[in-house]
């Protein structure tokens, strides 16, 4: 049997999406693929709401993180730290031996302007980092309220992962300042893992022309000059994950943009309703994530029965990341996922913690 997937990613994938995938091979050094290229890029500029340089990367996020900070960070980075996965953002810095600090928090809470501004104005920094959800514990960061902060700072590159929020929440790119931002196709967008994008600000191209031993694979410049001289990605791509993808913003589109936001929020809220009637909210109040909640445990059920329960009613959820397992356990409500697939889930949930859930 299928599970249903609201687990933080992958994602669920539609047939007509998978199909798309299985379409025949073309040349990524062809006239074909540059067509293809182009088309996919423009929409999703448009998602973006950028005029920024739109790059696809053949890789998971994780590699674009890394590709971020060795191309914009050359004097010293402020990590902003909520969870796991801000946390990697800090440690993939340092791994590629980058002067970086954490601005860390408690998780569940926000990285919130005031700190950063606090660390700002101190000069150390020339680049930010800044995860928009943090999927480990439901918190989206307030994103408009950092960018009036780096307003301030306009030499210092502003770097945002949007992994688990990308097109299930309204990020005007430019009207933000943000210099690059990336996102995994695997997640809101509902796609198979495979392919990042990463749209680039011209003020970040220019840091990095500056910037010594940024690689290969994830070099800017690289990814800049070959789509401005062949329309062509320097290395080999997926290109099935291109035809999925421009098959998917067309769908995107369809639905609205801004309809498309709004069923991320019914169902956030549905999902926040109902954990605030039965458990409780992780998160932050007022920094609660639109894709994913994370709910804790106050029950003390087991999280990995619940699961196994639901599997055999055909979904499955996550439970708590890391330290927060059985602590928490995490819905997620993003990508191609509609309300009354939520209500459903929640509907077994509720018929499962009835029945007493297995020891």
């Amino acid at each position: 049997m299928h599970k249903k997937l609201f687990i933080p990613g992958p994602t669920e994938v539609r047939p007509e999406i998978l199909k798309e995938m299985a379409r025949p091979m073309i040349g990524h050094r062809m006239k074909e693929f540059s067509t293809l290229l182009m088309e996919v890029t423009a929409k999703v500029q448009k998602l973006l709401y950028t005029k920024n340089h739109l790059f696809m990367s053949t890789s998971s996020s994780t590699g674009m993180m890394e590709g971020a900070v060795r191309n914009c960070v050359g004097k010293r980075c402020l990590n902003c730290i909520c969870g796991a996965f801000s946390q990697r953002w800090h440690e993939i810095t340092l791994a590629n031996g980058k002067e970086a600090d954490p601005l860390e928090v408690e998780w569940g809470k926000a990285n919130l302007p005031e700190a950063i501004d606090e660390k700002l104005k101190t000069g150390r920094y020339d680049a930010i980092t800044v995860v928009h959800n943090e999927s480990s514990t439901g918190v989206m960061n307030p994103l408009p309220e950092i960018a009036e902060v780096m307003k301030k700072y306009p030499d210092v590159i502003f770097m945002v992962d949007a992994v688990s929020s990308m097109t299930g929440v309204k990020i005007e790119v430019d009207k933000l300042g943000i210099d690059v931002i990336l996102a995994g196709v695997q997640k809101c967008f509902a796609l198979p893992p495979g392919l990042t994008v990463v749209a680039v600000s011209e003020k970040a191209l220019k840091k990095a022309e500056q910037v010594k031993n940024r690689g290969y694979y994830f070099d800017f410049l690289t990814f800049k000059r070959y789509l401005d001289e062949r329309q062509q990605t320097p290395a080999t791509p997926s290109i099935s994950h291109l035809y999925a993808l421009n098959k998917q913003m067309d769908d995107i589109f369809a639905e609205g943009l801004e309809n498309r936001f709004a069923r991320h929020k019914r169902m956030a809220d549905s999902v926040r309703r109902w954990a605030r009637e039965n458990f409780a909210l992780f998160a932050q109040p007022g920094y609660e994530s639109n894709t994913l909640t994370a709910i804790k445990n106050t029950k003390g059920i087991s999280v990995a029965k619940l699961n196994e329960e639901l599997g055999r009613r055909g979904a499955a959820i996550s439970n708590g990341y890391g330290k927060l397992k059985e602590k928490t356990f995490r819905i997620a409500h993003m990508g191609d996922i509609q309300p009354a697939d939520v209500d459903q889930l929640l509907a077994w949930i509720d018929e499962i913690v009835a029945a007493g859930v297995p020891a």
